[in-house]
């Protein structure tokens, strides 16, 4: 097929490199590495210290500070607000004088409501993947979203939640199974994310406690308060920090444990750490929120009830008696990357030839 040129928007504040802030961040490295390497043309606008492989242009984001006068607005927004925002409007603006004749597809794979509601002023197609539960800058920008604008979500879960305002196609998320690769496991437990309250790391140590299992912690502390509140006093013996890893990094240690946990104290949107574990053979053990009971399969992983750490605690122990043969199978067969881009290849072509009907 004849190869796409791709828009491909990210976020302003985050580079898309190792290791990386988030799920979305690695969603979109991924993404963008494979379509590169199926032929594609692609420009990605990301944050300063984007992956140079990807052959990105920095959305650059001009410092500014408010005057003694306009600071003394009560309702004023944050200097960084305003950075975000004019960056994110300086690409619109040239996208919309140049992307006619640059590219045939705008993908929005950022949080950010200026893309959405500046969409009409762009004449190509654009497609926005949802990545969070609805939020109100962007429920908002939805109002602003001309008819050639499409949305993915990235679960039946998110779809389901924004159905009130948009529809969407489901485009699970997918990794990268040969990165992701089969691990001795036959370790303690291991949760890994970003340490904030909604992934409540607090929980998979206490569960992994009752099941008497040691664990290892991997990510980056995002919230310091809740780090010296709630996991600080809980590390050291059979609990164990690792920090920032990368990826290959990580799926080494996911690789030996015995069994991963994943603990969202909000409406997971997808859960690719759970998708990671899989694809290491590594069966979950997952609390119910969000999209988890359609990530986690009975065969690779049990779910315990929100606020039931006993109960979490069971499933981990039962999590690891699962074959890590058939937890492995069930990851190539529902969360592969090449899946997942190839579904996002004919949504683009799909998308770009009802623009141009």
């Amino acid at each position: 097929m004849t190869p796409l040129r791709i828009c491909l928007i990210a976020s302003s504040r985050f580079p898309i490199c190792e290791p990386f802030a988030g799920g979305m961040e690695a969603h979109t490295h991924a993404l963008a590495r494979e379509l590169i390497r199926r032929g594609h043309d692609i420009t990605l606008y990301a944050a300063a210290g984007t992956d140079p492989s990807l052959g990105a242009r920095t959305l650059e984001v001009a410092s500014f500070a408010a005057s003694t006068q306009a600071r003394a607005d009560v309702a004023v927004s944050s200097d960084g607000w305003m950075e975000d925002h004019h960056a994110y409007l300086a690409l619109l603006l040239d996208l919309s004088r140049e992307a006619p004749s640059t590219f045939d597809i705008i993908h929005n794979n950022s949080l950010h409501h200026l893309p959405i509601a500046m969409a009409a002023a762009v004449p190509v197609p654009m497609v926005t993947t949802l990545h969070t539960p609805p939020v109100a800058w962007l429920e908002s920008a939805l109002r602003f979203a001309p008819s050639h604008s499409r949305f993915v979500a990235v679960s039946d879960h998110v779809g389901r939640a924004w159905r009130h305002v948009v529809s969407s196609r489901t485009i699970a998320n997918g990794v990268d199974t040969d990165l992701w690769a089969p691990g001795p496991g036959g370790g303690g437990a291991v949760w890994s994310g970003r340490i904030v309250p909604e992934k409540a790391p607090h929980l998979a140590i206490d569960a992994a406690r009752a099941a008497g299992l040691a664990i290892e912690l991997a990510g980056p502390v995002f919230d310091h308060a809740y780090f010296a509140d709630h996991i600080e006093p809980r590390l050291g013996g059979d609990v164990r920090l690792l920090g920032h890893l990368s990826q290959r990094e990580l799926a080494t240690v996911v690789g030996r444990a015995r069994v991963a946990i994943v603990t969202p104290a909000w409406d997971e949107p997808y859960g690719l750490v759970a998708a990671e574990a899989m694809s290491c053979g590594t069966p979950v053990a997952a609390i119910r929120r969000g999209a988890m009971s359609e990530v986690v399969g009975k065969t690779a992983g049990r779910l315990a009830e929100p606020g039931d750490v006993p109960g979490l605690a069971r499933a981990v122990l039962e999590a690891a008696a699962l074959s890590r043969n058939e937890v492995r199978a069930w990851a190539c067969r529902h969360h592969g990357l090449s899946r997942m881009v190839d579904e996002y290849e004919d949504f683009y072509r799909t998308v770009r030839l009802r623009g141009a009907a």
